[in-house]
């Protein structure tokens, strides 16, 4: 399926752009009327990471005229294995300004406009609205639906991305030329089950490959060559080194694009995928130590029984001298209440919180009366307790 160029009307090109594009300005189906249809788009961003990094570069050096990134957050060494924007020096600094630095680097003929934001249900529209595309490289579900919905509202295309580990997917989600993102994922996944980055890991080398082809699509709909991934998903798989290519319909009884759209209206995309560890609404607040109230705890004579709720890799990094290794897996089948202690105080750590909150909610929830969560997690215990271990 060919489409019409989303940037109907270039900006002319200056001597030293011309000499820049060239090998693009020979190509036929995209020649100087082409590029210069690439000077004058619009393209967002969304994250400056993994995805967000070869997207950001070859979108810049293809000559895109002003590319939005949105992130709120900081660079981080764990970053740099895969978001190759980033630097070393770049530690600590907003990614939307060292991604704007690189993009510059690449090409001072581009217009980077900083979000520096968490995306949200009162912000989307404005932000989204002022962009021919979007390209989506964020990595929670929440973001993902968002985006999605807030496309299809402003009938924008937008190119999506994922990687988990050794896989990646690709799509072009499109309302009214294909499917949207819910048509094919109509509902998140169950809370907590399926890892994060930061927690199942990825493999650096995969963003590259899926964060080139996003970029392809991106230039592909702005000039309306080719045929766009609209009505299919690619799937890859990099330790097979194989693609696989999966048709997608649109839903007729989507809630956002579908023929009677329930959803009109941007909404709490938190509370829609569901937080781990979430209290009910009959629940109190959560019990909490801190990892110095932790330590304190465990130097006493009857000291409680600490439980790492994390995997096996994310223990070979760093672990709690102590911590009795029960996966949180384990507290949702059940398993886990017959090896902990009713006559005994349990502590329960994970990497950050979260998933340690879980386990504590459903640790209470099955009767253990004296059992709390370790605020911020093993990481908290490096930079407070242990900083001789790395962190991850």
């Amino acid at each position: 399926m060919s489409t019409d160029p989303l940037v109907k009307t270039g900006r002319p090109l200056s001597k030293a752009e011309t000499t820049r594009y060239a090998r693009h300005v020979l190509l036929p189906d995209v020649g100087r009327d082409g590029q210069e249809r690439l000077a004058a788009s619009r393209v967002l961003v969304v994250g400056a990471g993994g995805l967000g990094s070869p997207a950001l570069l070859y979108l810049a050096a293809a000559g895109v005229g002003t590319i939005g990134v949105v992130d709120a957050d900081v660079v981080d060494l764990t970053n740099l294995h895969r978001q190759v924007i980033h630097s070393d020096a770049d530690i600590g600094r907003p990614k939307t300004e060292s991604a704007e630095a690189a993009v510059h680097r690449v090409n001072p003929h581009v217009e980077v406009v900083r979000h520096e934001v968490a995306l949200d249900s009162a912000n989307a529209l404005a932000i989204i609205g002022d962009y021919d595309l979007v390209v989506d490289g964020t990595d929670n579900f929440p973001t993902r639906y968002l985006v999605n919905d807030a496309c299809v509202m402003l009938g924008k295309p937008h190119v999506w991305g994922s990687i988990l580990r050794f896989d990646g997917q690709v799509s072009v989600w499109w309302a009214g030329r294909g499917p949207c993102y819910r048509c094919v994922f109509p509902d998140p996944p169950p809370p907590g089950s399926v890892p994060s980055c930061a927690e199942g890991g990825v493999l650096g080398v995969l963003c590259a490959a899926i964060g080139s082809i996003q970029s392809t699509e991106a230039i592909k709909l702005l000039l309306g060559i080719g045929e766009p991934l609209v009505g299919r998903l690619m799937v890859h798989d990099a330790l097979r080194q194989t693609w696989d290519t999966l048709t997608v319909r649109a839903d007729p009884g989507c809630p956002v694009c579908g023929d009677e759209p329930t959803v009109t209206e941007l909404i709490d995309y938190v509370e829609f995928c569901g937080v781990p560890g979430a209290a009910a609404h009959d629940e109190g607040d959560l019990p909490t130590v801190t990892v110095h109230e932790m330590v304190g705890e465990l130097a006493t004579d009857e000291p409680p029984l600490l439980v790492d709720v994390r995997g096996d890799e994310e223990r070979a990094i760093a672990s709690i001298p102590g911590a009795v290794a029960i996966h949180l897996d384990r507290f949702r089948s059940g398993e886990a209440f017959d090896e902990l202690p009713e006559d005994r105080r349990v502590l329960i750590h994970c990497k950050v919180g979260g998933r340690s909150a879980e386990a504590t909610r459903l640790a209470l929830r099955a009767g253990l009366t004296d059992v709390a969560n370790v605020e911020g997690g093993i990481l908290a215990y490096l930079r407070e307790i242990d900083p001789s271990q790395p962190e991850y």
